[in-house]
Formats: C-alpha cells, sequence, structure tokens
C-alpha cells in the first residue's frame, strides 16, 4: 500500500513540473495549494525507483501414471519417462465449430461435401417386360377413353335439348271443356254424394275492377221455384207496421225495446235478415256497427228499408235473395236443391243471370251483354265440383226467363 502511495505522487509530481501550462491561476484551479506545497516538499523532487514484480508461474499438474507393462524377452523396455520441467507446454489449438465461425469475420473455408452422382440404368440393364399383360392394359385404357367420350357426348346431346340456364315453365293446366247448362246440371247431381242435400251453388267471375267501387254490381232477385234455404226475419218497427210485420210471418218485431236490448247485449239477434221502416232508421244508430259486422243493416237498396214491410216479407218467402260482389269480383249465390227437378235449376240460374245483366254497371264501356262483363259461371254442389257452363247456353236460359216471366 506504501509503494502505491509513493507512485501515485510521483506521477502527479511529474505531471506538475513538466505540463505547468495545463494549470491557470491559483483562483481557477482548485489544485494551486496543493501544487505549491509539492514544490516546497524534498520528497516530490527526487524520483523514486519502482521495482517491477514478477510471479513464479505456476506449475501444471503432472499427468497420472500409466501402468507399467510387463517386460518379456521379445521386447524391448520402453524408454523412461520425460522429465517435468518448469516451461509452459502451448496448448494444441481447438476445431473450428459452425457456431464458432458464425461470429469470425475471416473464418477458414469449410470443404465443401460432394456426393456420387447417380446414373439411370440403360434400357438393357432393366427387367424384359411381358408384353401380353402390356397389350391387355392398353386395351383397357382404351375401352375406358372410349367409355368417357360416350358420357361426354351424351352430356353434350342432353345440354344442346335442354339449354343452360334453364326456365322451366309452370305446365299450364288445360281447360275443362264448357258444359251446356243443361248437361252441367246432370254433372252436379251425379257428382253430389253427400247424405243431406246439397244446395246447388252458382259462382260468377266478372272483368270489374273491384278497387272502384262505383262499378260494383250488387241486387235481388226472386227465384221462381224458391230459394234454397228458409230465412228467419227481424223487423225494426212500432204500432201498426209492427202488427203487419208479424201478420206477414216476421220471426222478431220490435221497436226501440229492441234496439236497447241489442246495444246493451241481452239479445244476439240471430236471424238472417233485417228490416226496418223510415220511422225507426235514426234510431239504429246504436247498433249499427253491430248490424254491419253481421250484414244485417236495413238498406234501401237492397229493399230492406221500406214502408211495405209485408210485400217485402211475402218476396223473402217466395225465395228473393241477394247478390254482391265481392272483393275478387267473384258472385257467388244458392239457386236451389240437389233435389230439385232438372227444369228448375234451369228456371232458376236463368232468373239468377237475368238479374246479373240488370245490374250491369252504365259506365262500364262494353256493346255486348256478356264480353267484358261476365267471363265465366261455374255451377257446383256443396261439396261437389264446379263445373263450367258455357255464356251461350247461360244468355239462352236467361231469355227465356224474361220471355216467360216479365211480357
Amino acid at each position: 500500500m506504501a509503494s502505491l502511495k509513493l507512485l501515485l505522487s510521483q506521477a502527479r509530481r511529474h505531471c506538475f513540473t513538466n505540463h505547468p501550462s495545463h494549470f491557470h491561476s491559483p483562483l481557477s484551479h482548485p489544485f494551486r495549494s496543493f501544487s505549491s506545497s509539492s514544490e516546497s516538499n524534498p520528497l516530490f523532487q527526487q524520483p523514486i525507483p519502482i521495482q517491477p514484480v514478477s510471479y513464479p508461474v505456476k506449475p501444471q499438474d503432472p499427468p497420472p501414471p500409466e501402468p507399467e507393462p510387463q517386460p518379456s524377452s521379445d521386447t524391448q523396455p520402453p524408454p523412461p519417462p520425460p522429465q517435468a520441467s518448469n516451461t509452459p507446454i502451448p496448448e494444441q489449438p481447438r476445431a473450428w465449430t459452425r457456431e464458432d465461425i458464425r461470429y469470425v469475420k475471416d473464418a477458414p473455408s469449410i470443404t465443401p461435401v460432394s456426393y456420387p452422382v447417380r446414373v439411370a440404368p440403360l434400357p438393357d440393364d432393366k427387367a424384359p417386360v411381358d408384353v401380353d399383360a402390356m397389350e391387355t392394359e392398353r386395351r383397357k385404357i382404351e375401352a375406358e377413353d372410349q367409355l368417357r367420350k360416350k358420357m361426354m357426348k351424351s352430356v353434350e346431346d342432353e345440354k344442346m335439348k335442354v339449354p343452360f340456364p334453364l326456365f322451366i315453365k309452370p305446365k299450364q293446366k288445360e281447360k275443362p271443356p264448357l258444359f251446356d247448362l243443361s248437361e252441367a246440371i246432370r254433372q252436379v247431381k251425379a257428382n253430389a254424394k253427400a247424405k243431406f242435400d246439397e244446395t246447388v251453388e252458382a259462382h260468377v267471375r266478372l272483368g270489374i275492377d273491384s278497387k272502384r267501387t262505383e262499378l260494383a254490381v250488387r241486387g235481388t232477385v226472386i227465384l221462381p221455384h224458391g230459394a234454397p234455404k228458409a230465412v228467419t226475419v227481424a223487423v225494426f218497427a212500432e204500432g201498426a207496421e209492427a202488427e203487419e210485420a208479424k201478420a206477414a210471418g216476421a220471426d222478431i218485431v220490435g221497436g226501440k225495446e229492441l234496439i236497447e236490448e241489442i246495444a246493451s247485449g241481452n239479445n244476439k239477434l240471430k236471424v238472417d235478415k233485417c228490416f226496418s221502416t223510415p220511422g225507426m232508421a235514426p234510431h239504429l244508430g246504436k247498433i249499427a256497427q253491430y248490424l254491419r259486422k253481421r250484414r244485417l243493416m236495413p238498406d234501401k237498396k237492397l229493399g230492406t228499408l221500406t214502408s211495405d214491410i209485408a210485400g217485402q216479407l211475402k218476396e223473402l218467402r217466395q225465395g228473393r235473395i241477394e247478390f254482391k260482389m265481392e272483393s275478387k269480383s267473384i258472385l257467388h249465390v244458392g239457386v236451389g236443391k240437389v233435389s230439385y227437378k232438372e227444369e228448375n235449376l234451369r228456371e232458376n240460374i236463368g232468373a239468377f243471370m237475368n238479374a246479373v245483366l240488370q245490374a250491369k254497371p252504365a259506365g262500364l264501356k262494353k256493346t255486348s251483354k256478356y264480353a267484358g262483363y261476365v267471363l265465366s259461371v261455374h255451377i257446383c254442389s256443396t261439396i261437389g265440383p264446379g263445373i263450367p257452363v258455357s255464356i251461350q247456353s247461360l244468355s239462352k236460359a236467361a231469355d227465356n226467363y224474361k220471355k216467360a216471366h216479365m211480357v
């Protein structure tokens, strides 16, 4: 430690004496007082010799002794082992690895590894080929090729017949033949196989736009051979008119008391028709919504709002029916029963068609009676199929009814 202190002091003195320009005024350098004191000290003026320190080389451990071979008469004795010396033995250079070479700039070149070239065998070196097996394989391949060509050809032919993309038009049902009215009635009777007496219905499709309310078709007709259904009637009247309605055969007769009962819900009014006198019409406002839902509201156009209650009831008992065009421009009415005779059904259908012609709207611009107005007519039983009827036979039946009953 003492030697180190002397070495540092000698170096500091040597720096101060040989490089005075590196130091400035006493105020600018913090070592000013230290340098002045070192110059006055005689210890810093004389050089102190420094002796080098050397350490002896650490001797290596001696190798383990080898086993002594047994002496023989044929072999010579081995040479004596070399004497150990204090000189260091140089280390053998270690072989380079790939990991070492990655971080060395001038790495030694690595000799590439080459593999012997593989040579394909000559045709003469191959094993002999079975000619029969090759011929069989060739024929099999040709047969498969011909089959594939046939399949491709059939597919192309099918594409030529039905091109892709294919728009399949729906099959239009063939229109059934039109029957004469008499033949249609026979068909309806033959198809009615129910245990009860089925109703014969007529369905007329009109060529009128249902959105145009001014062209709506509605009316009444008295069937000459009676209606297919017995009708129950309610009459709103008071006084002498009420007595007249009871005498004519009305099922329910009443005035303001009947209206109050219906409005309060005590009377459900389960009837098929409602008639009213003009004097009772203002009082029907309380139950107008109830009657309209059940299509029972008295209407002057239908003859249910009238002063002649007895005459209307008489016509109703004789077979008067009402018809009105629905939202699909179709009329549906019952014209009789299956048990009716063929002539009676023909006259009832003629009367109905005559009423349909009379109810034709004036704004319909067509010259002919049926052209553009009546498109088709079908008749059927309650659960039987519809039978189309020709317009010519229906026109003839309507003309016959008009001649017989309206002359």
